[in-house]
This record gives structure tokens, C-alpha cells and sequence, in this order.
């Protein structure tokens, strides 16, 4: 069983930054890739970033491309999200997401699509 564990969201000012953090409980070889996902208050989880934990190929949402950056250690099985140039509809719930295990078909984009998740951690940006 593999646990995720997000750190560092918090409260910050639209036009500012933050770094998210996830780290896998246990080192697995066979991690095929990792996502971030949001949820605001009353809507869908969506989509953020994911980056395929070999090849390092990296996915943006439109909503995020050139202010996001999701980047991976292997050494510490971490995968991270900076977030700049934060507005306030990027206030959500955000959820790191693992694909552990090559599956037949891979969509970054889907939830359903990552067998473990975390528990999340909560990005406020004040206008």
C-alpha cells in the first residue's frame, strides 16, 4: 500500500507563490507517473499537472500552463507543484495523484486514471 503526503499549501495573496509537496510512503520501481488535482467548493475535481516518473514528460491544464511547474525527485520518490502568479480561482482542495504500475492505457487528464491518492492540502488565494 502506497500513502501519499502533501505539504505546503496555505494562505497567499493573488500574484504569489507556493510549493506543493508530495512524498510516496515507500519507494516503488514501479511508479509510471504522478498528478496534481484540484477541487473547489462545490465543483469536480480537475485536472492540474502530472508528470510520467521515468521519462519525466510533463501535462498542463490550459488554466495553468506557464504559471505551474510540476517537477519530480526519484531519489525521494517526491513529486512537487510550483504555483506563481497565483489568482483566486486557483483557491481549491489539491490532490496528489500516483499511477503505480504500467497500465494498458494512461490519460493524464483522468482521475480514474491513478490508483492512490492523498488526502489533500488547501490552497487559498485572497484577491
Amino acid at each position: 500500500q502506497v500513502q501519499l503526503v502533501e505539504a505546503g499549501g496555505g494562505l497567499v495573496q493573488a500574484g504569489g507563490s507556493l510549493r506543493l509537496s508530495c512524498a510516496a510512503s515507500q519507494r516503488t520501481l514501479s511508479t509510471y507517473a504522478m498528478g496534481w488535482f484540484r477541487q473547489a467548493p462545490g465543483k469536480e475535481r480537475d485536472f492540474v499537472a502530472a508528470i510520467n516518473w521515468s521519462s519525466g514528460t510533463t501535462y498542463y491544464a490550459d488554466s495553468v500552463k506557464g504559471r505551474f511547474t510540476i517537477s519530480r525527485d526519484i531519489a525521494k520518490n517526491t513529486v512537487y507543484l510550483q504555483m506563481n502568479s497565483l489568482k483566486p480561482e486557483d483557491t481549491a482542495v489539491y490532490y496528489c495523484a500516483a499511477q503505480v504500475g504500467r497500465p494498458p492505457l494512461w490519460t493524464p487528464q483522468s482521475r480514474y486514471h491513478y490508483n492512490y491518492w492523498g488526502q489533500g492540502t488547501q490552497v487559498t488565494v485572497s484577491s
